[in-house]
């Protein structure tokens, strides 16, 4: 998987990544604070933090004995431009669908107005 789309679908789908994005959301963290309300070893989110920078999605860095760790959000836009193209796909499909549903119900009124009258 070398392509950085590949890679961030690859990063986001594991839930422990997701959730440490979630809380970098709230702003930098260190290892330590990202692990403390997590059921892994500190070393276990520092793997996770390794796969989410290579992804692009997660920046770090060192300040004297602390390894920081801070989001950054341009993997997560090429994500949303991606979809997006599947979004209107969708919308088109759901639109076709309302107009033929309330051609269905235009017809039932058409049969229930000829039947009582």
């Amino acid at each position: 998987m070398s392509d950085r789309l590949s890679l961030t679908f690859q990063a986001l789908a594991d839930p422990t990544r997701r959730r440490i994005l979630e809380r970098l959301l709230v702003g930098e963290a260190t290892v330590q604070e990202l692990a403390d309300p997590l059921p892994i070893s500190q070393p276990a989110v520092s793997k996770h933090l390794k796969v989410l920078e290579t992804a692009g999605l997660v920046e770090r860095r060192q300040e004297a004995t602390r390894r920081w760790a801070k989001i950054q959000g341009g993997p997560l836009k090429q994500v949303i431009m991606w979809t997006t193209e599947f979004q209107r796909l969708w919308d088109e499909s759901f639109a076709r669908l309302d107009a033929l549903l309330e051609g269905e119900k235009r017809k039932q009124g058409r049969r229930r107005g000829r039947g009582g009258a």
